[in-house]
């Protein structure tokens, strides 16, 4: 079901909602946080669509925050959407757009509609303020999710969030890394039990999580890391591959189809692993089962990816 409200106020919006559960089409008992979602107008959908998808894992509250960057000419006006039952998953959604001096407040917009004693994530699908923590929608979130990957200067926008990182940032080009960094470890967890000497990784020049995969094994295994980079092509995009160079050999996990990648290991026969790119519904519910910092995540951005500067620097 889906409620339009044109030209609408917050408070009239918080009535509907109570008049809603009133009449038992949508109840907040269950919902387990809410997720504040910033976007342009118009590009709405996609990030409904995630969300709805993982709120059957995480039963929530979706606010919507839809305006154009700038938008200062348009009379100021406020446009809302509820949709609940068939057309929200597991969760209500709250869609507002927001138009010339109106959309200049965001955590005024979405602070009445915020459910009550319940943790707030807050969720920029697309172009993502330069200090997620001290914006407005950061100030109120426990937990802000980016996207490097989808920002004008990808790895730009990792560098400057090892720059700006703040406990409870967190950014998709870590969660896309989660099945790489699995096979890697679990690689490493069989004889020979010996150091790694050096790592290479490779990768598309515009894919963040080449970089933040380059930052955490150089973190975790103490050893230079060399990034190779190539332009995106047909197939091309995102990591390329991984070798761990090691005296008895080399430990190569090399992704040549868009779902499968090959591990070859010394001694051992090559194994075809599965390894998707993870899609956007799969990175927000992981995201979101964890609601306090992620301590690893804060060091691979923070230390990690400044000595990876420091060495392309050098």
């Amino acid at each position: 079901m889906k409620i339009d409200l044109p030209n609408t106020t917050v408070s009239k919006i918080q009535k509907t909602l109570v008049h809603i559960r009133e009449e038992g089409g949508a109840v907040a008992l269950g919902r387990v946080l809410t997720l504040v979602v910033s976007t342009a107008l118009g590009r709405e959908e996609e990030a409904i669509e995630a969300a709805n998808q993982a709120s059957r894992e995480h039963p929530m509250r979706v606010v919507i925050v839809s305006k154009n960057e700038g938008d200062i000419a348009s009379p100021g006006r406020l446009d809302a959407q509820i949709r609940v039952g068939s057309d929200a998953g597991a969760s209500e959604v709250i869609v507002l757009r927001a138009y010339g001096e109106t959309a200049a407040d965001e955590e005024s917009l979405v602070t009445g509609l915020l459910l009550p004693d319940a943790p707030v994530v807050a969720w920029w699908p697309e172009a993502a303020p330069e200090k997620p923590s001290v914006s407005p929608l950061g100030r109120i979130a426990q937990r802000r999710i980016t996207d490097a990957a989808a920002q004008k200067d990808p790895n730009g926008a990792i560098m400057a969030l090892a720059d700006s990182y703040a406990p409870g940032d967190t950014d998709f080009a870590w969660t896309r890394l989660t099945l790489w960094r699995n096979q890697l470890a679990a690689a490493l967890d069989q004889p020979p039990f010996e150091p790694i000497a050096a790592v290479e990784v490779s990768g598309a020049f515009d894919s963040p999580s080449t970089v933040l995969l380059a930052a955490w094994l150089g973190l975790q295994l103490k050893v230079p890391v060399d990034v190779t980079t190539s332009p995106r092509a047909t197939g091309s995009s995102g990591i390329h591959g991984v070798k761990l160079v090691r005296d008895s050999g080399t430990i190569e996990l090399e992704r040549s189809l868009v779902d499968v990648a090959t591990l070859s290991m010394p001694g051992q026969p090559t194994h075809d692993l599965s390894l998707p790119r993870r899609n956007l519904r799969d990175c927000l519910a992981e995201e979101l089962r964890r609601l306090d910092p992620d301590v690893l995540f804060g060091d691979v951005v923070k230390h990690g990816v400044a000595k990876l500067r420091e060495r392309i620097a050098g």
